[in-house]
């Protein structure tokens, strides 16, 4: 397992740096985590991971349970803190609670963030995909919607890929070619799908969140089982939510209410 956190360049890591690692460690893994397995992801004595686990619980960043560790009820505090605060959440809470509702599916908010796409916000639909994926969590640039619309208006904002790209599944577009002629398509069209390419099974249409200036802020992306998709009408899907993007730029500039 890979730790998310960011490596700091030329400076020594403190104990401050050490203890944002281990939650980053816990926020990365897909179940509680002991201490030995914490110490071997960050290589570190479990002497140091005890001492920084200890100072964690008693802030109740981190609860331990039958001798594993996860992250506690301070993080989710800090993590709806931080939504509230998000002038881009902000903009966009009621509109993709609205699209949500109206589709009966789950809408997510993605942006870029430190190189990364990350997801800011979500409103979960009744549907297939009500547990995943997490605020927080983040997206693969060249297996889906919101990746490639980046690429295509905002390639800046990402970190240059190195080596090969990944394949998730057998439609992840791994052809530098064919992923240019994807990102030329969203370009175009101002949104874009991944059926299958990041998840089996999983179909994501995103649309652009784009500024009067032609500043990409973020992407509304709507995410479904892949039959269901096949049975709203596939890319027609692309127009509710191209609308619902556009009405949420109005908002960011202030045009609207």
């Amino acid at each position: 397992m890979e730790s998310n956190a960011i490596p700091l360049s030329g400076i020594s890591p403190g104990p401050l740096d050490r203890a944002v690692d281990v939650l980053f460690a816990l926020a990365a893994a897909d179940g509680p985590r002991s201490l030995a397995e914490l110490a071997r992801t960050l290589e570190l004595p479990k002497s140091t991971i005890h001492r920084l686990l200890a100072q964690l619980e008693r802030r109740e960043l981190v609860i331990r349970e039958a001798g594993t560790h996860r992250l506690g009820p301070a993080c989710a505090r800090l993590g709806r803190a931080a939504e509230a605060h998000d002038p881009l959440v902000s903009a966009a809470r009621l509109i993709v609670e609205e699209t949500s509702r109206a589709l009966g599916e789950t809408l997510f908010l993605v942006t870029a963030r430190g190189g990364e796409l990350v997801v800011v916000h979500k409103h979960e639909g009744t549907g297939f995909l009500r547990a995943a994926p997490s605020i927080g969590s983040t997206v693969p640039a060249h297996a889906s919607a919101a990746g490639r619309l980046y690429l295509a208006y905002a390639p800046h904002a990402l970190a240059k890929p190195r080596g090969r790209l990944v394949s998730y599944t057998d439609r992840t577009p791994t052809d530098r070619a064919e992923l240019d002629a994807r990102i030329e398509a969203a370009r175009e069209r101002g949104w874009d799908e991944n059926v299958g390419e990041w998840v089996e099974g999983l179909a994501v249409v995103g649309a652009a969140i784009r500024t009067r200036d032609g500043v990409l802020q973020a992407v509304l992306t709507l995410a479904l089982a892949e039959p269901r998709y096949q049975a709203l009408g596939g890319p027609t899907v692309a127009t509710r939510l191209t609308d619902a993007a556009a009405r949420i730029a109005d908002r960011i500039e202030g045009r609207k209410p």
